[in-house]
């Protein structure tokens, strides 16, 4: 009974062993396999570091104003008789905006009239007989007096006619109407806001330390978020010679061209001047920076030693500068020619295969127009 127990022991154990051993080379052998196994590459879209000359600019915030922007009002009081505009319709200069009661004055004006040609006739005949010594020189002067004094009445009559004519002072786009037919007048009441669009001025403020750099001439651009794609070029037209003791900043003025009329007085910009000086840079597209909060850095594709033929990637620290467009200029960490990966950074790690296949690349532009759909 003894002996079958051990016997019985002692084939379990070799059974146990025989399953351990076999065990044992079947995992072997899956190490050997992952040791000789190639990891499959990773297909990325790539570009060189370009080597670029970028003009230096400076930017700044701008808010627009019309280059001639008023508010019409009346100069005398009087009733409105008739109005002679749309709200928001452009105007030509002189174009007779509204006009006023003058009634009273029409009728004074033909008498006025009378009494000036009456005294003209009274004028010339006392100017033929101070010649024939008929009448004194006084005479001839009092009648002269009356004559200028009729005459004034007369112009001053016309006058108030032509100033209840209100006309647009010059050509440009009409706001809201602030009058209403039949309502009474009174002198500096405002009538309608006239704004001149085209061109147009920015306004905007610069450093001080800027200020040796500034000159009327140089190119700006304006851009607003509220027109996306819109892009505006113009000149600046005057540099303040004050700078403001409290912000320390200069005052500058462009002029923008604003065909359309899109740029409107009291808009917000964005507003870059461009210097004639030209910096050398090292660029490459934004999408290939991996952004983190322990520094930026991007991927290098290099030959790879174990595969023939085969890219791999490496890391690369990088100290960014400007970003214009689609691009970032690299200040440290490159250098010109170098191969980088241009999309998809996120999802690659340190020396991981790769393979280069541009197909799909986007076009990058220092200049972006996305559509406003």
């Amino acid at each position: 009974m003894k002996k079958r127990i051990i016997f019985a022991v002692v084939g379990l154990l070799v059974i146990i062993g025989l399953l351990a051993g076999i065990k044992i080379l079947q995992i072997r052998a899956m190490i050997n396999q992952g040791k000789k196994a190639v990891p499959p590459t990773e297909n990325v879209t790539a570009s060189p570091v370009r080597s670029e000359t970028w003009e230096t600019s400076l930017t700044a915030i701008g808010s627009l104003t019309a280059v001639q922007g008023v508010t019409v009002s009346t100069e005398l009081a009087g009733k409105v008789a008739s109005i002679n505009f749309e709200a928001g319709r452009p105007v030509r200069k002189g174009a007779v905006l509204i006009r006023q009661d003058t009634s009273t004055e029409e009728a004074q004006l033909p008498g006025l009239i009378a009494q000036e040609k009456l005294a003209r006739a009274d004028l010339d005949r006392a100017a033929r007989m101070v010649k024939g010594q008929i009448v004194s020189q006084a005479d001839y002067d009092k009648a002269l007096a009356v004559h200028e004094q009729a005459l004034s009445q007369v112009k001053s009559v016309r006058t108030t006619i032509a100033k209840k004519t209100i006309r647009a002072p010059f050509e440009g786009r009409l706001g809201i109407r602030q009058v209403n037919l039949g309502q009474m007048l009174h002198d500096g009441d405002p009538v309608v806001s006239l704004q001149s669009l085209n061109p147009i001025y920015v306004n905007f403020s610069l450093p001080q330390q800027h200020m040796a750099m500034l000159r009327t001439g140089l190119a700006v651009s304006v851009t607003s978020d509220s027109l996306p794609g819109l892009s505006v070029g113009g000149r600046i037209n005057a540099v303040n010679p004050l700078v403001d003791a409290e912000t320390r900043n200069v005052q500058v003025q462009a002029t923008l061209a604003n065909h359309g009329e899109r740029l409107r007085p009291g808009m917000f910009v964005n507003v870059t001047v461009g210097l004639p000086v030209r910096q050398a840079v090292l660029s490459i597209p934004a999408t290939s920076v991996l952004y983190a909060p322990y520094g930026d850095s991007v991927f290098i594709v290099e030959g790879s030693k174990d595969r023939k033929g085969g890219k791999t990637l490496r890391q690369q620290f990088v100290r960014l500068g400007e970003k214009r467009g689609d691009f970032v200029a690299v200040a440290s960490g490159l250098k010109g020619g170098e191969t980088i990966v241009t999309t998809g950074v996120f999802k690659l790690r340190n020396g991981q295969a790769v393979t280069v296949d541009n197909k799909l690349a986007p076009a990058f532009k220092k200049a972006p127009a996305p559509e406003n759909n």
